[in-house]
């Protein structure tokens, strides 16, 4: 029976993707693990690989094609014995709204009797859809499986035919009573605000302005969508402090000159990652993310740091952070941040981590308040370095280079004299660079 191939949920926060280019054509032969189309996903291009083998009998999504929906039938693949003829009629669903339509007349639906069996709706679990390939789903529904019951070994968890295939059938669970109906609340008047105006509404507002319709591409909906959510449902607050440099510039300056035979050479932002590191290890109730009902409170400090690139940023994170040299930790995050602007990194490199930087002194910015990445507590807005007046201990008045720094923090998490300890832990680092060497 042939076999629908669905779109994969390549990241676990993916719902709709690119279908950048197919790496076969109709009548390929596949095997299992071979590279079969690359997808574009709201933060780097991913290879999808086959988990079943056979041949590609239909390509039903074309490669360019937008918001295909994770699940959405992409291609039907013919086990051996099958053709073309048995494949009948298949839906990409919403995806194929999307795809480029055909100027000849679409051929008439086969009848009902001729189209293949439809696989078994997809189960859940606690609330959460059980992945399983179109096979598998048809071989546990013949052998009265319960796919609830079953790990998949496919990519991400999928359920795929070696699973079900040696399997043994195992009693489901009655189902609950369905409760009555209730009527859906009105939305609130709040929410309509927040959500903002309606396209058609600010498209009539400018409608006699010349202006260009920029679409919005997966990563931009994506960072529209979360930031806007971090910032109305996580209780931000915001914590400030000046850091004097004059050490750490002249410190860098030393280990440059005896790292150059190396060619290694420190940036700002490296030793301020570290110091980060360091102050979550000082300050441990700080090293944290929030999890719905309960905190989880983290042994190592994995840190994120913002990397803008076109149209968007990542945050790839930094593992273990307060365990690496300065020297390390400066090549990795030149890798992590030359692979993002390529769109090359897996989502395990930019997912994770309590803590983020963003650092914008780079821009001339003397200081902002970035918006915290849930399920991250807090995250530090880093701005330049810039001469100004400082006043000695004894009273003298001298110049020095002094970086703005803001700590936004998650309420939930941090209470003002953890995040006040945090912050200044940051400071006591790099105002003593030495220290973070010991």
């Amino acid at each position: 029976m042939p076999t629908e191939i669905l779109m994969p949920a390549l990241s676990p926060t993916m719902e709709e993707g690119t279908l950048a280019k197919w790496h076969v054509k109709e009548g390929d032969k596949v095997s299992s693990g071979d590279i079969m189309a690359e997808i574009e996903t709201d933060k780097a291009t991913m290879e999808f690989e086959a988990v079943d083998e056979g041949v590609m009998g239909k390509i039903i999504v074309p490669e360019g094609t937008e918001g295909v929906k994770v699940n959405d039938v992409i291609a039907v693949l013919l086990e051996d014995g099958e053709s073309a003829d048995d494949i009948g009629d298949v839906s990409s669903g919403s995806s194929a709204a999307e795809a480029p339509s055909s100027p000849e007349p679409a051929p008439s639906a086969a009848p009902a009797a001729e189209k293949p069996a439809a696989a078994p709706a997809a189960p859940t679990k606690d609330g959460e859809r059980i992945f399983a390939t179109p096979l598998a789903r048809r071989i546990a529904a013949d052998k009265g499986l319960d796919l609830t019951q079953i790990s998949g070994s496919g990519p991400h968890g999928r359920i795929v035919k070696a699973d079900v295939e040696n399997a043994t059938a195992t009693p489901k669970a009655a189902a609950p009573a369905a409760k009555a109906d209730a009527p859906a609340p009105a939305a609130s008047a709040g929410a309509a605000m927040a959500a903002g105006p309606s396209t058609d509404a600010v498209l009539k507002t400018y409608a006699d302005r010349p202006f260009e319709e920029v679409k919005l591409d997966g990563m931009r909906k994506t960072i529209a969508a979360r930031l806007t959510e971090a910032k109305q449902s996580v209780p931000h607050f915001y914590l400030r402090r000046d850091i004097q440099l004059d050490a750490l510039m002249k410190f860098r300056a030393q280990l440059n000159k005896q790292l150059e035979p190396r060619g290694v050479k420190l940036s700002v932002n490296d030793f301020i990652i570290k110091a980060c590191a360091l102050a979550l290890q000082q300050v441990p109730d700080a090293n944290a993310v929030w999890a719905g009902d309960r905190t989880l409170k983290f042994e190592k400090s994995d840190v994120a740091v913002a990397v803008a690139i076109e149209g968007g940023l990542f945050t790839p994170v930094l593992k273990d952070a307060e365990m690496k040299s300065l020297s390390a930790l400066s090549a990795e995050m030149k890798d992590l941040a030359t692979r993002a602007r390529d769109r090359k990194l897996a989502p395990h490199e930019y997912a994770g981590g309590s803590f983020a930087i963003s650092n914008l002194g780079m821009f001339g910015i003397d200081n902002f308040d970035a918006i915290i990445n849930p399920p991250h507590a807090a995250i530090l807005a880093v701005g330049a370095g810039v001469k100004k007046p400082i006043v000695g201990a004894d009273g003298e008045l001298t110049v020095g280079t002094v970086m703005s720094t803001t700590l936004s923090v998650d309420h939930r998490v941090i209470d003002g004299a953890l995040g006040a300890n945090l912050l200044n832990a940051i400071k006591d680092n790099l105002e003593n660079p030495m220290t973070m060497l010991a």
